[in-house]
């Protein structure tokens, strides 16, 4: 019977040594690791000169163990010393690529900084690429209007408008709630609880209506845009549509980019109309403003350029949120994990590209005197 794996320690002339006896296969390691593992002091060598065979696992205990004590493995034979070279050579390799050099933490956080510099600019660049390939599929519909796709411009306003009602509509409710009844505590203390009124009529058709609106259809129209081009080019589609002939800026991003255009004013406008009812409710019930009263106070307080500030940006943004959706589910290529990377990204772009342009047109509104 082949006996148990062991060790004896010995005393050499150079230091203390390790001879391993019986048979180092992983059926006789037996505690063997952890006895290896509580040992203390250096070991200069091991021997294994009377073991009676010795496995891939055996030799890979005996490798590591030399390794952590920096000993030298001596009275192995041909096959245990050229199983045990495989093993050096493969841990070398493996040690070598889980390392990693320190880097101090400033350079490490500049290096980010700039990477993530690089990737921005980069996804810059695309968008105006990608808003040239736009320019020229409009242009070439413009040229044949046979190439417009109306039932697919009409299944988007539907996708984009109307499905959104409910949820934009539930959501500007709440917001105006919110802003009425933060308005009238604020301003309460001073005495001035009717200008809540202005605080939701002007703040909502110029701001919140149309932000709040665009920030919901890039979450649910925009994701989706960039889920569907990036589902279809990974599915080929996109390169079969290329191959038959027929453009995939034609027929994909040109209905996605002119239902959002579109909808997006009638869905900012019924954004911010649900808003004041809101506030409207609000104000009657913390307030005891009648509905009336209510409204003959908004038409003197909230001036028309308000209302045409809200319209004018509201386009502008739908356009960006449905080129940011489509640019990033054109980008998609690999494996499906890329769709939700992908997704996830074009609703961050749309977002806060939307909030930036939003902080242009208010400097712009404002030096035009749409004060």
């Amino acid at each position: 019977m082949e006996a148990q794996a062991d060790f004896i320690e010995e005393q050499t002339g150079s230091g203390r040594a390790l001879r391993f006896t019986g048979n180092l296969a992983i059926a006789r390691l037996g505690d063997l690791p952890k006895r290896l593992e509580q040992l203390s002091g250096p070991i200069e060598e091991v021997r294994l000169d009377e073991i009676e065979h010795i496995d891939t696992i055996g030799a890979w205990i005996v490798h590591d163990f030399a390794h952590t004590h920096s000993a030298r493995i001596t009275g192995a034979g041909p096959d245990a010393t050229k199983l045990l070279d495989q093993l050096a050579q493969a841990d070398d390799t493996i040690r070598s690529r889980v390392h990693v050099p320190y880097t101090p933490a400033f350079l490490r956080v500049m290096g980010e900084v700039g990477d993530a510099t690089m990737v921005a600019m980069r996804t810059l660049l695309g968008l105006l690429g990608f808003f040239g390939a736009t320019c020229i599929a409009i242009w070439s519909v413009i040229r044949q209007p046979s190439r417009f796709r109306a039932n697919a411009v009409i299944q988007r306003f539907e996708v984009v408008g109307v499905s959104a009602l409910g949820i934009v509509g539930l959501m500007s409710f709440l917001i105006g709630i919110v802003i009425a009844q933060q308005g009238a505590v604020q301003l309460r203390q001073f005495g001035a609880e009717v200008f809540t009124i202005n605080l939701i009529g002007r703040i909502t058709l110029r701001e919140l209506g149309v932000l709040m609106t665009a920030i919901m259809v890039a979450g649910r129209s925009g994701s989706a845009f960039a889920a569907q081009l990036g589902t279809m080019k990974l599915t080929e589609e996109i390169d079969a549509m290329r191959i038959i002939g027929v453009s995939p800026m034609e027929a994909l991003v040109l209905p996605r980019l002119l239902a959002s255009v579109v909808m997006m004013p009638l869905l900012g406008f019924y954004s911010s109309v649900v808003a004041i009812i809101g506030g409207g409710i609000w104000c009657w019930i913390d307030l005891g403003i009648p509905p009336i009263t209510f409204v003959q106070r908004l038409r003197e307080v909230v001036p028309m350029t308000d209302l045409w500030v809200g319209i004018v940006k509201a386009p502008v943004f739908g356009a960006i949120i449905a080129m940011a959706g489509c640019f990033q589910g054109m980008q998609v290529k690999g494996d499906a994990e890329e769709v939700g990377m992908r997704t996830t990204s074009a609703v961050v772009q749309a977002i806060f590209l939307v909030i930036v342009l939003d902080a242009f047109f208010a400097v712009f509104f404002t030096q035009v005197g749409w004060i």
